[in-house]
């Protein structure tokens, strides 16, 4: 979970094993885990997920890899057993936090000034757990995709349904007045499908995304409002999937992808074409919708791993990295910068200015003056560079057998990289 795109779930939320603060504090383990947290705090750095913790018995890090591990369903069951706790006890736990007020002067100032920013006219915020809502809901209510795009159509967190979270990014931006050049509701083909499909107005939606900025709870509401199977989930996500790959619609995303300049093999649907003119709208390499060129890629000035260096440093300055790895935190990176004698920060710096592959050859000019002994030498290095240790080892086998259990010939980290950008945006774009 990105928690720079949207809050974790209310605390007041009690959807796991009936504990308030546990599903908001389990949204923050699994962005921790991830390297996602946004603005937000976890564990010992939280309050509430203190109190939560010693009440269910755990510490911080053994929850943080039950939550990465687990299931919503699996997670409240693995706390219920190690918290042991009574119903009496759950409901005078839920009782004293639901009702709690602020109990010092900064908390009380901090609760002013966010009814004062975001809902001046409301009298009933009182609480701690009101305050925090309140704060969650204003931060994250507006998008304005006059800035940015919404996500990409091939996201499911919103009721397990392909384009939902998207229309929702829509659907605030239309409340706050900053849609921009992208259509919402029946103005959207698309959109007008999903509407249609679930039996659910568009402004009945757009009000709850307004209200729901958390994917997870705005999935609540539309499973609220819509008598849909999971069956009939999985084969409106199909379907709505492939639009453009068959008649009669192939021949308009054809047409639509000639005029965008997209490649056979990259764009095969009317949601590849979003994606990709989300990202050539606002000059965006976005890594959350598509890998970073191949580590195995020498075609910048004949360097292996320095095209997909050029994609991961332009997707971190646009704030759109992903999963990925950039610069210091990443083992390959801070090889290739050593090889070039230049920091992860003036790289990222370089890439603001100089917008193409060649100006940033040119840039880097006598760094790149390497004799072909040299050259040849650390392209073969990185090329076949593998774990060091038996733990590395283990590790690499672990992410492959995850990926695809059949490659055991991988033994390298290159190939393993690979193969993690073909399996994950794969089952991205198949839904599982």
């Amino acid at each position: 979970m990105d928690l720079s795109h949207q809050p974790p779930r209310r605390p007041s939320n009690t959807s796991l094993a009936g504990i308030v603060g546990l599903a908001r504090m389990a949204d923050k383990a699994r962005a921790h885990q991830e390297d996602r947290l946004g603005e937000f705090v976890y564990g010992d750095h939280s309050g509430l997920d203190r109190e939560v913790l010693e009440f269910i018995r755990m510490d911080a890090e053994s929850f943080a890899r039950a939550a990465a591990e687990q299931t919503d369903e699996d997670l409240a069951e693995t706390v219920r057993q190690r918290a042991a706790r009574r119903a009496d006890e759950i409901e005078a736990f839920n009782r004293e936090h639901v009702e709690r007020q602020p109990q010092d002067d900064r908390h009380r100032q901090l609760l002013r000034e966010r009814v004062t920013r975001y809902a001046p006219d409301r009298t009933d915020v009182t609480t701690v757990f009101a305050s925090i809502e309140l704060d969650d809901w204003g931060s994250f209510r507006e998008l304005d995709l006059t800035a940015a795009p919404p996500r990409s159509p091939y996201l499911r967190t919103v009721a397990g349904i392909a384009g939902a979270a998207r229309m929702a990014d829509k659907a605030r931006a239309r409340v706050a007045g900053k849609l921009g050049a992208y259509k919402y509701g029946s103005d959207s083909g698309i959109d007008d499908r999903i509407l249609q499909f679930l039996g659910v107005n568009g402004d009945d939606f757009a009000r709850a995304a307004w209200d729901n900025p958390n994917d997870d709870e705005l999935g609540d509401w539309v499973r609220q409002h819509t008598n849909r199977t999971a069956g009939q989930i999985c084969a409106f996500n199909a379907m709505i999937c492939s639009l453009g790959r068959y008649q009669p619609a192939r021949e308009r995303l054809l047409q639509r992808r000639a005029e965008l300049g997209g490649q056979p093999g990259e764009v095969e649907c009317f949601f590849d074409l979003l994606d990709l003119d989300d990202q050539q709208s606002f000059g965006l390499v976005d890594l959350a919708r598509r890998p970073p060129r191949s580590p195995y890629d020498s075609s910048v000035g004949g360097v292996t791993g320095l095209a997909r260096l050029i994609d991961k440093g332009r997707a971190r300055n646009g704030a759109t990295l992903g999963l990925y790895w950039y610069g210091e935190d990443s083992g390959v990176d801070r090889g290739l910068l050593a090889f070039l004698g230049v920091s992860a920060n003036d790289f990222g710096a370089a890439l603001r200015e100089h917008s193409t592959d060649e100006a940033v050859v040119t840039w880097l000019g006598e760094r790149l003056a390497k004799s072909p002994a040299d050259l040849q030498a650390f392209n073969e290095m990185v090329q076949n560079y593998g774990p060091d240790t038996p733990e590395q080892q283990t590790w690499l086998q672990a992410q492959v057998a995850r990926l695809d259990p059949a490659r055991r010939d991988i033994t390298t980290w290159f190939a393993w990289m690979l193969l993690d950008d073909v399996v994950t945006f794969a089952r991205l774009r198949a839904g599982v």
